[in-house]
């Protein structure tokens, strides 16, 4: 809701949160749809706890794109993986929804990390979820 109404439409949401999720609104300002992923943070806890020998790493914006050791390599495949996976998802979404440019919002924990190499995402916004639900109670409750 407070994407529509502050960016316009189309848009994407994309909240890096425990699971990495897209809501997709189109240009007539109706939701259609969505995609569920597993977030960074449960996929490496994952890997650490399905795995006799992989570390629990934190994450962080990896410095290369060759991991030099264990810990290093799951930091590049979680983070620029995933941005690959997000990049590949939002050029599918553009042109799904009538090729022109989405307008792309991300929120969530690791917002700010993920979205540093992105080109899709305009803008990282830490509230929007919060500001949603002030305009929806704003709405419902006139205010009170």
């Amino acid at each position: 809701m407070a994407a529509t109404l502050r960016f316009g439409v189309p848009i994407v949401v994309v909240d890096f949160g425990t699971a990495v999720t897209f809501d997709v609104v189109d240009s007539k300002s109706c939701y259609v749809g969505g995609i569920i992923a597993p977030g960074l943070g449960a996929m490496t806890d994952y890997l650490h706890e399905k795995t006799a020998l992989l570390p629990k790493i934190r994450i962080r914006d990896p410095q290369g794109t060759i991991g030099k050791s264990t810990r290093e390599a799951m930091l590049i495949g979680a983070v620029k993986g995933y941005r690959g996976l997000v990049a590949s998802l939002l050029d599918d979404l553009d042109r799904e929804l009538s090729g022109s440019r989405l307008k792309v919002i991300a929120t969530g924990g690791y917002a700010e990390l993920m979205a540093k190499d992105l080109p899709h995402v305009q803008l990282v916004d830490q509230n929007l979820t919060l500001d949603g639900l002030r305009i929806l109670g704003w709405e419902c409750f006139g205010g009170a």
